[in-house]
């Protein structure tokens, strides 16, 4: 009998060739699933040992919370029990987190609901972008989790341009297609937003001598946050280069505009470096509605 695994999980995606397992390449899906084979001890290649995932990164894009579900045999499942006093679930959590690399961090392992897909279920995703447009304030350790601009960024008109996302629309000129499938996506939210400068001390350590209080390393950082139903294939970053280029005052709103109304994939719209990128959020309903909503994103997308 087959059991559908849960798993919640963070990666930094600096050195993965993105989500989706490759041959020859390392990816999330890949050390992953040589991971569960291992554990569950399950020779590669066996059919029935396949990983969904809430949404594919690509290449260089890290993630905050991912989610993913695989089923199981109850038999493979309770092998990876061995001496522990535990559960078989508790027990693939608490192996999961030894075996795989230290990119990879297994936040929980459930056994899912009835009605549950990692991909389909979910009612959105949050994604962030995060930049240091600061020379003053670049703090090198965030190299590979920000992106940096040497020149001040106009966030008023790439707020403006955040505005045009808002809704249900056809991002053919920022996005690349799935097989069969479309670029129409409806998007909840999205607004750019410099982060406050936080001080690193406390309110206690404030009451004693010390007379200096240092920014932490998020200070200043210009975030562009987006959540929708689904993204499409480069659809994040493709968005976010051609805000920073209105930022920059190379674009104009009246070009965003016109491609946002006229769907269509060209060479000023292309993807901006990966590395800025997490995904940060999946949010899915309540148990009784997970197999309703799977069915329902299952549908091919209109305007209509």
């Amino acid at each position: 009998m087959l059991m559908r695994i849960r798993i919640d999980l963070a990666y930094d995606g600096t050195n993965f060739h993105g989500w989706a397992k490759q041959p020859t390449l390392r990816t999330v899906q890949g050390e992953l699933q040589h991971a569960l084979e291992k554990l569950l001890r399950i020779q590669s290649g066996d059919q029935f040992l396949q990983i969904v995932v809430a949404g594919r990164t690509d290449t260089g894009v890290h993630a905050n919370h991912q989610v993913c579900h695989v089923d199981v045999d109850e038999v493979s499942l309770q092998r990876c029990v061995g001496y522990m006093q535990t559960d078989a679930i508790h027990a693939l959590e608490y192996r999961l987190r030894r075996v795989l690399p230290s990119d990879i961090a297994v936040h929980s392992v459930s056994e899912a609901p009835e009605g549950f897909d990692a991909r389909f279920s979910a009612l959105d995703r949050t994604y962030v972008y995060r930049i240091c447009d600061d020379e003053r304030s670049y703090d090198p350790r965030l190299r590979n989790c920000i992106l940096r601009i040497r020149q001040k960024l106009d966030i008023k008109l790439m707020n403006e341009a955040a505005g045009l996302i808002i809704g249900l629309h056809d991002f053919g000129s920022f996005a690349i297609p799935n097989p069969n499938g479309t670029t129409i996506r409806e998007v909840k939210t999205a607004y750019w937003e410099r982060i406050d400068n936080r001080t690193l001390l406390s309110e206690t350590a404030k009451k004693t001598q010390i007379a200096y209080n240092p920014d932490t390393v998020e200070s200043g950082l210009l975030c562009f946050t987006i959540v929708a139903d689904a993204f499409a294939h480069n659809m994040v970053r493709s968005l976010v280069n051609a805000c920073v280029q209105i930022g920059m005052h190379k674009k104009t709103l009246d070009w965003f505009e016109e491609k946002m109304q006229h769907p269509l994939r060209e060479g000023s719209t292309g993807p901006i470096d990966a590395c800025g990128l997490t995904l940060e959020h999946v949010e899915y309903p309540q148990d009784d509605l997970l197999a309703s909503r799977a069915d329902l994103v299952r549908a091919k997308r209109s305007l209509d």
